[in-house]
């Protein structure tokens, strides 16, 4: 299976650690957003595009890569890292989903893990969730990615 995962790790490496685990998982290789070729993820069989949360929102470098595409043909998946949980009415890796079926891929899941946040306030303290992603949330992880060779895997958080 040819599988590339797209990854905007920004501020503490959260999300390129999860992203490294899937990408063994699924014998990928980890890109960023800026080194992404569309042609080459649009031929992929597996993409996965992932960041951490800012705002509410996955990073804009990883949602503007995605916005360039060519129609794709394969599965994708989501996932992130976020110091606070997702909200079940707006969560925070659907317009990214929406963008990518709209390019024609079959989203076959998205996961999300907690992982150190530094946002203000969260800064004055030192931040959040310091501990984070922990063995369990890298082991959730390796389970997501197992789940996505064999086929649909639903959503994990």
């Amino acid at each position: 299976m040819s599988a590339v995962i797209v990854c905007a790790s920004v501020s503490h490496g959260n999300t390129r650690r999860v992203a490294d685990v899937m990408a063994r998982v699924l014998g990928a290789t980890v890109v960023s957003p800026e080194d992404a070729e569309p042609a080459r993820l649009a031929e992929a069989e597996l993409v996965g595009f992932g960041s951490g949360v800012f705002y509410g929102k996955l990073h804009p470098r990883l949602t503007s890569c995605a916005e360039v595409l060519p129609g794709g043909r394969g599965r994708a998946f989501v996932f992130a890292t976020s110091g606070l949980p997702e909200v079940p009415l707006m969560p925070f890796t659907r317009p990214l989903v929406r963008l990518l079926e709209g390019k024609g891929f079959s989203v076959v899941g998205s996961f999300s893990c907690r992982g150190l946040d530094t946002w203000m306030p969260f800064k004055l303290v030192g931040g959040i969730r310091k501990q984070r992603p922990n063995a369990d949330d890298l082991a959730a992880a390796h389970a997501f990615a197992q789940g996505l060779r064999g086929g649909p895997s639903g959503d994990y958080c």
